[in-house]
C-alpha cells in the first residue's frame, strides 16, 4: 500500500536563496554601471552657481599630472580628438563633460575645450561641487 501514500510537499528553500543572491548581485552591478563616472576625481573646483547637468554621453576627466580619462581609460589628446570625432560624428548632438580636478592647469582644460570644438561638439559642460 505504500503507492497510494501522499507526501507531505516540502518547500526548498537553499534554491530560492541562491536565486536571490544572484539577482542581487546582478542589480547591484547593472546600478553601478548605470551612474555616471563622476566622482572619481578626488576635489572638483568648487562654484557658488552650479547646477544639475542632464546626464553626458562623454565624461572627460582632468587629473593634476595632466592626464586624461575617458570611461576610465587614460587616453592622448589625440586619441580624444578622434573618440570625440567619431561619436560627432555618429551622432549630432554630443554632450561632453570635463571634470578636472581643482589643481589642473588651465592650459590643459582649454587644450580638452579645443579637442571638443574642433570635432564639432558645441555642448560642453565643467563639472563642479557647490561651494557650500
Amino acid at each position: 500500500m505504500r503507492y497510494f501514500e501522499v507526501k507531505k510537499p516540502r518547500i526548498e528553500i537553499v534554491p530560492m536563496i541562491d536565486i536571490m543572491l544572484f539577482l542581487l548581485v546582478f542589480f547591484i552591478m547593472m546600478a553601478m554601471n548605470m551612474i555616471p563616472t563622476s566622482g572619481l576625481i578626488g576635489q572638483l573646483p568648487a562654484s557658488s552657481t552650479s547646477q544639475a547637468l542632464p546626464p553626458t554621453k562623454v565624461m572627460i576627466e582632468i587629473h593634476e599630472d595632466g592626464s586624461l580619462m575617458v570611461d576610465r581609460i587614460v587616453i592622448s589628446l589625440e586619441e580624444l580628438r578622434a573618440k570625440l570625432r567619431d561619436l560627432a560624428a555618429g551622432t549630432g548632438k554630443t554632450v561632453v563633460t570635463i571634470a578636472g580636478s581643482a589643481t589642473a592647469s588651465l592650459q590643459q582644460l582649454t587644450r580638452v575645450m579645443d579637442a571638443c570644438r574642433e570635432s564639432g561638439i558645441s555642448q560642453i559642460g565643467l563639472a563642479t561641487r557647490n561651494a557650500d
